[in-house]
């Protein structure tokens, strides 16, 4: 019994040395890693699901209902009036954006009235009464075109005119008959005209243009702009 004691205090020495031996080793392979080994590069950050989208800005559009084409200046409302090239007759026409009105006339016994449509190109094609046509374009504030009527055509050039002159119109009933005048106002204040008495054309007489104001058989009328 005398001799278990020491043994057991030496063995109890001994076995608390390899716990502090191994202690130290675990400790000091943690120190070195986390001291002076490679670290992992940190891995990307997943956006948050809170976080909005980026915005891509949406392209802009015309507000519905329109165009390049809608928001373009209009054609400007306007009277033409000229002669045709051999001077023989006077045209004239009257536009209101789309919607043209146009007349021939002699000033003896040859006349037309036209109407049509204008083309965003300034074009026009008219047409009147046993296949009357006139045909003409718009181009730096003149008309260009021909007149057929007939079968016989007069070319014409129109130029942009300034009330009073442009284009008249009186209709009536005058003493059981009726009258039907249409007038050109030339911009050189010239007028040609055409009076009908029940479908008989004659001459007509000139109109007043700043009133319109013209007598015929006693009787006083007025004619008035035409438009389309």
């Amino acid at each position: 019994m005398k001799r278990s004691g020491p043994l057991l205090t030496l063995l109890a020495g001994l076995l608390l040395g390899l716990f502090m031996l191994s202690l130290n080793a675990t400790t000091g392979t943690r120190a070195t890693a986390s001291s002076g080994g490679t670290t992992a590069p940190p891995s990307p950050t997943a956006p948050s699901p809170s976080a909005p989208a980026p915005s891509t800005p949406a392209p802009s559009t015309p507000a519905p209902g329109t165009s390049a084409s809608a928001t373009a200046s209009p054609r400007p409302d306007a009277e033409y009036a000229g002669r045709t090239a051999d001077d023989t007759a006077a045209v004239s026409v009257s536009v209101r954006g789309s919607k043209a009105i146009g007349y021939f006339c002699d000033g003896r016994d040859q006349e037309s009235w036209l109407r049509g449509e204008v083309g965003d190109d300034g074009s026009m094609r008219l047409t009147g009464d046993d296949g009357a046509r006139l045909e003409g374009v718009l181009r730096a504030g003149k008309l260009d075109g021909t007149v057929e009527i007939q079968d016989r055509t007069w070319q014409f050039t129109a130029a942009k005119a300034v009330r009073p002159s442009g284009l008249y119109r009186a209709t009536a009933e005058v003493r059981g008959a009726k009258l039907d005048g249409g007038w050109i106002v030339l911009p050189d204040g010239r007028q040609v005209g055409i009076l009908k008495r029940d479908g008989k054309p004659a001459a007509a007489p000139r109109i007043d243009p700043a009133s319109g104001a013209v007598t015929v058989d006693g009787t006083r009328l007025t004619a008035r702009p035409v438009v389309p």
